[in-house]
């Protein structure tokens, strides 16, 4: 049995919020927990101000053939994130043997032995080379702050940069288009080579537009199993 999720396992978000999943297609059942199909909402109980992750909406990534109604069955390692953008850490304990396959198997036919991205279940290594930041708006200083990620994985797939401003309650991609005096490079999400150092430049012109308290960035890296990791850098914008 491929790792399928269910409604039993321990779900959270990157600030420790419990998970709940709200099975829509109740039918498929392993120790007394629904398996989850794509597109099934869940909700977190998460407590971090002013921008709690508040919910999430599961995706499948097409790692598995099986389904249920026509919709996919989600799997323990697909990467799936809160509404707010962030990583959820999924847990399953039912027993498994992992036979994922893109592809429906024949009758009668074993499952094909896992390739080497899919037999990697060990997760992506994301650090960063400070985790705060200060920026002052009444002398508009330094002028450039800079903090650079490293990426580390057997089989890569992609990266994210999650930007989370506590005043204003929003959350913005910064993956591929960046604001006046905010730089990525390399920029785009593709990550091909490990490991992949990204470096963040931040110029005043770009942090003199924030408002004051924290900034959060918030570098996920993903592999092509699905799994994931983060490094979290705070920007404290001051007066």
């Amino acid at each position: 049995m491929p790792q399928v999720l269910t409604t039993n396992a321990t779900i959270f978000c990157p600030h420790g919020g419990k998970g709940t999943t709200i099975p829509s297609a109740p039918k498929w059942q392993i120790n007394g927990g629904y398996v989850a199909v794509e597109g099934d909402m869940g909700v977190l109980a998460c407590l971090f101000a002013p921008l709690p992750c508040a919910s999430y909406q599961l995706q499948s990534m097409g790692l598995n053939a099986t389904q249920i109604d026509g919709r996919k069955v989600i799997l323990v390692t697909d990467f799936n994130r809160t509404v707010t953008g962030l990583p959820l850490t999924m847990i399953e304990t039912h027993p498994i043997i992992d036979n994922s396959s893109p592809v429906p198997i024949p009758v009668g036919q074993p499952a094909p032995p896992l390739s080497p991205p899919m037999s990697d279940m060990v997760k992506p290594v994301v650090t960063s080379s400070i985790g705060n930041l200060a920026f002052n708006k009444t002398t508009m200083s330094p002028a450039t702050l800079a903090v650079t990620f490293t990426l580390i994985t057997a089989h890569p797939m992609r990266w994210i940069l999650r930007q989370i401003d506590e005043p204003e309650q929003l959350s913005n991609n910064r993956t591929s288009v960046q604001p006046l005096g905010l730089t990525v490079t390399p920029s785009g999400g593709v990550w091909d080579v490990s490991p992949l150092t990204i470096t963040m430049t931040m110029t005043a012109a770009f942090m003199g537009t924030l408002a004051p308290l924290a900034h959060r960035f918030f570098m996920i890296g993903v592999s092509q199993r699905g799994l994931s990791n983060f490094a979290e850098v705070v920007l404290t914008v001051g007066t």
